[in-house]
């Protein structure tokens, strides 16, 4: 039986503020991000990340790794979601995904270092 495929849609880390997250940096929510991948693939999925920047080239590089095969779950990460400003963004990601995975479970992570209970709640391995 082929595994439960996983594409995690999230803000690249290179791009955010971190002055109103203290004790985060780019390096370690990179970490979170990798560490989750690997969690995913470790309980029985394929699992790929999709990082964006905020707007300039996010829509394509989400469309195209939307497009490069069927996504049983495709998580959403918080940095998509917060702050305010970032509404329009997150918009146009969620309608890609309705455009190029219609099937697929969406869900949401609250963090980077849980994304693999968001996986979890939807799709089993």
């Amino acid at each position: 039986m082929a595994k439960k495929t996983v594409l995690a849609i999230g803000i690249d880390p290179s791009f955010v503020d971190y002055g109103a997250f203290p004790g985060l940096t780019a390096e370690l929510v990179g970490s979170y991000i990798e560490t989750q991948i690997e969690r995913l693939r470790a309980l029985g999925f394929e699992a790929q990340s999709c990082l964006i920047d905020l707007g300039d080239t996010a829509e394509a590089v989400a469309a195209t790794a939307l497009r490069s095969r069927k996504f049983d779950c495709v998580v959403i990460g918080a940095g998509l979601r917060e702050p305010p400003e970032r509404l329009h963004l997150f918009e146009k990601i969620i309608n890609l995904v309705h455009v190029f995975a219609p099937e697929a479970r969406i869900c949401f992570n609250t963090t980077p270092a849980d994304t693999a209970e968001a996986v979890q709640r939807w799709v089993e391995p």
